[in-house]
């Protein structure tokens, strides 16, 4: 026989409650690790470490986690370049704290693609670039 009960669990007082988006400052040029930032620098910060990290390669990481771009090496600009659009996009817009990922621009340095874009977040807009080995 199954168990009855009689109390009712309510959920109509729930609360949604976001975390902060404060975390530790990395300041690459000193390479160190100091004080907090929050905000529109922690949003900048998320960006250049999640298109730093390759996604798969890194056991602390869940897969969600990075962007993939190793494999892209070797392969024709007309194949890699509509690749990394989607890749980065697809990375970024994991972390809820980014709206969209818009106006992407490419050019070449050398052997290395330079990928442009602008990222729109809850705390306003940010233009990133990102080199990409070919």
């Amino acid at each position: 026989m199954i168990p009855q009960r009689d109390e009712v669990i309510l959920t109509d007082h729930v609360e949604e409650s976001r975390m902060p988006s404060l975390t530790y400052g990395i300041r690459e040029e000193q390479q160190e690790v100091r004080g907090n930032i929050d905000g529109l620098e922690a949003v900048k910060q998320a960006i250049y470490k999640i298109l730093m990290t390759e996604r798969y390669r890194y056991l602390i990481y869940d897969f969600q986690y990075g962007v993939e771009f190793a494999d892209l090496f070797g392969k024709p600009v007309s194949f890699v370049i509509p690749t990394v659009e989607k890749r980065i996009r697809e990375a970024l817009l994991a972390d809820d704290r980014i709206l969209s990922v818009t106006d992407f621009t490419f050019r070449m340095e050398r052997e290395d693609l330079v990928v442009g874009f602008r990222v729109e977040t809850e705390f306003g807009e940010i233009l990133a670039e990102r080199k990409v080995e070919l």
